[in-house]
């Protein structure tokens, strides 16, 4: 079937990838159709633990044609966040549509079929824009014997305050921000070890008197591509305020080699001591929510998406905004999901209006 000016580019997930898709899509001269799960048009950021700061100020957590408001240096909220996306959302014009779940979708010769919900609702669409995030789908590490813990497990997707943990043992794992940013205000009111499968490696939040987020943009690190981030940067590394290594050199918190087992209320370390836990929370991260697209073959056996820099490997008129390195350090941040919108957008629109037939192929 032909495509034509009428169909839409489905963009599916309306968090800040979703925005800045539906913004470049727009400003590419096409009709974006946003499609978003929840009841506003802010992604994932109101599930976030209450505490969530960002790491990188304001004047560098904006987006096309809307700066963050507030002092640029300050770190915004959460929830300054929230306001700030469905401020962004309004202020775009285009359609987006809240509570509307995607749950597959099908090639249709040059287009797409984007079915949601219970399958009742069909859109056919001239290009897809997988913008959905990786929230809804958190990784923990199999662990022997966790069916049998009778403390708690939880992924830190499902943690809010430490209210519920005062005077526990809790174990945190990981080594990203995440970790050391809840670890340390779990501190505050429990007993907490960091386990980790690696020393913490901290980078300073400022330097010569600059957030480190000056330095990314102005030397060009937040464009070097993931393929010599890999060479470059070896392990997570974790901004620290100036608190977080303190706070570990002062002994609030330990860290200690990942534990290798649950047994009943205790864990095994790896040095072969148990020791009894009240929880235990796994902030190891999320994997891309993409399961829609697997009856169209466009993901790995992993359930990872097939693409070069956001541009899909599988499917003409299919691409991606919002993958961790996409394109860049920067990539899956509110300043660089623009850009990768901006650079897959291109491709897609030539795929819109015909570019192979053009050229008579």
């Amino acid at each position: 079937m032909t495509l034509t000016d009428s169909d839409p580019v489905v963009i599916i997930g309306g968090g800040q990838s979703g925005l800045a898709a539906a913004r470049a899509v727009r400003d590419a001269g096409l009709r974006p159709i946003v499609l978003e799960a929840g009841d506003r048009p802010v992604g994932s950021w109101p599930h976030y633990y209450d505490s969530l700061t960002l790491f990188s100020p304001a004047g560098y957590s904006g987006m096309p044609g809307q700066a963050f408001p507030g002092d640029p240096d300050h770190y915004p909220h959460r929830d300054e966040v929230v306001s700030y996306l469905h401020g962004y959302a309004a202020g775009l014009d285009v359609e987006i549509r809240t509570g509307h779940r995607v749950g597959a979708i099908e090639s249709d010769g040059t287009g797409f079929l984007v079915h949601t919900g219970a399958g009742s609702d069909t859109i056919r669409a001239a290009a897809v824009i997988a913008a959905s995030g990786s929230f809804a789908t958190p990784y923990s590490p199999a662990i022997p014997g966790q069916e049998s813990f009778t403390g708690e497990v939880i992924h830190v997707a499902d943690y809010r305050n430490p209210t519920h943990y005062n005077g526990k043992r809790v174990v945190v794992v990981g080594a990203g921000n995440s970790a050391i940013q809840i670890g340390h205000e779990l501190a505050q009111v429990a007993t907490v070890t960091l386990a980790t499968r690696h020393p913490i490696n901290f980078l300073p939040q400022r330097r010569l008197g600059r957030d480190l987020h000056y330095w990314l943009a102005v030397s060009g690190f937040d464009y070097l591509p993931p393929a010599w981030l890999a060479k470059i940067v070896q392990q997570t590394l974790v901004l620290d305020t100036g608190s977080y290594a303190a706070a570990l050199h002062d002994g609030l918190i330990d860290r200690r080699p990942m534990f290798t087992a649950f047994d009943h209320d205790q864990i095994v370390w790896a040095d072969g001591a148990t020791e009894d836990v009240d929880a235990v929370i796994f902030a190891t991260g999320y994997r891309p929510n993409l399961g829609y697209l697997q009856p169209l073959g466009a993901l790995d056996p992993t359930g990872a998406p097939l693409h070069a820099g956001g541009i899909s490997a599988t499917h003409a008129g299919l691409a991606y905004v919002g993958l961790e390195f996409q394109r860049s350090f920067s990539s899956n941040t509110l300043r660089g999901a623009s850009r990768d919108a901006e650079y897959v957008v291109g491709p897609l629109a030539a795929h819109v209006r015909g570019a192979a037939v053009a050229v008579g192929l």
